[in-house]
């Protein structure tokens, strides 16, 4: 119940104590910018108070975690691939599809709208579970990382399926042609539902449905302290420690047959 009170409304003991524990520096550092501004007889505008307290302490950047690995790593097997046509199943957009973005055209297919006009993408809005997903043998490269695993959920306005993320990632092969390249990651561990988050899939639940109508090309991912393991070569003994995660995101480049 903690837990979900936290995700809920957001509150999150420790981030309030380091809040409350950098009240002090912060009324301290704005007494002396105050002070400079007034002896300086500064004419840059007035001052008000937006309090930023946990900065100082973290990095310059975050170069960790599932989505900054497999957005960049993605792109970048794109970009040396170069499709013909390449479609995206519900990647972020400030992520994965502005990487590709800045070097070529890119279809989206989302649930939700996308208001803004984006250079280099077109948008579709869809329901990828639906059985009148109309595109088939529709492009020779297409990608979905970290959406399949909420289909059915409904947390984005999506219906409730027990079996979304199968109907959408039938859809995805059939909308793509034999010998394209599938790009796809989701959370990997011990197999469950954490609704109405997300699933997390173990290895060898994606690799038994992969392997009727995919050649697994390379397996890469990301551990539970946010590190990438590129192109890793997978064992029995990995697959069934789901490579040590809790929850990891796996990231598989595959051939359709």
């Amino acid at each position: 119940m903690i837990k979900e009170i936290q995700l809920i409304f957001g509150l999150y003991p420790r981030r309030i104590i380091k809040s409350l524990k950098s009240l002090p520096w912060y009324r301290q550092t704005k007494r002396q910018f105050v002070r400079q501004w007034k002896e300086d007889n500064q004419s840059f505008g007035a001052i008000s108070s937006y309090p930023c307290l946990r900065d100082r302490d973290e990095e310059g950047g975050v170069a960790s975690g599932h989505y900054f690995h497999q957005d960049l790593l993605v792109a970048q097997e794109v970009f040396k691939a170069n499709p013909v046509k390449h479609v995206d199943v519900g990647s972020r957009i400030n992520g994965f599809i502005a990487h590709v973005a800045s070097f070529r055209q890119v279809t989206i297919v989302d649930i939700r709208s996308v208001t803004p006009s984006i250079e280099n993408v077109e948008f579709v809005q869809a329901d990828c579970m639906s059985p009148d997903f109309p595109w088939i043998d529709y492009c020779d490269s297409a990608s979905s990382l970290h959406a399949i695993e909420h289909f059915g959920l409904g947390r984005y306005g999506d219906p409730i399926d027990v079996n979304g993320h199968i109907k959408g990632l039938n859809n995805i092969s059939r909308m793509l042609k034999s010998g394209g390249t599938l790009y796809f990651s989701v959370p990997i561990g011990l197999q469950r539902i954490e609704f109405n988050a997300h699933r997390i899939f173990s290895i060898k639940y994606l690799l038994d449905y992969f392997a009727e109508g995919y050649n697994l090309e390379s397996f890469s991912y990301v551990d539970d302290k946010g590190d990438l393991h590129k192109f890793i070569t997978l064992t029995d003994d990995l697959i069934n420690r789901n490579c040590d995660c809790k929850y990891g995101c796996g990231i598989f480049i595959l051939t359709k047959k």
